[in-house]
């Protein structure tokens, strides 16, 4: 069995570590559009939750 590949922010580069607040883990976002699996941090998917909710492509936040 393979590690998991790391996890990163599509919008700012952030990347989720193992050694993270378990909290704060589970805080992050994935989102899947046109077959493409994306991730984002706690903060930025809190900075754009009306354009994620409104599903609004990535393209207009």
């Amino acid at each position: 069995m393979s590690a998991p590949e790391p996890v990163g922010c599509t919008r700012c580069g952030r990347t989720r570590g193992a050694d993270d607040d378990p909290a704060t883990v589970l805080a992050w976002v994935s989102t899947r559009e046109r077959g493409t699996l994306r991730w984002l941090c706690p903060d930025c998917a809190r900075q754009h939750v009306r354009d994620i909710e409104g599903k609004l492509p990535d393209e207009y936040w």
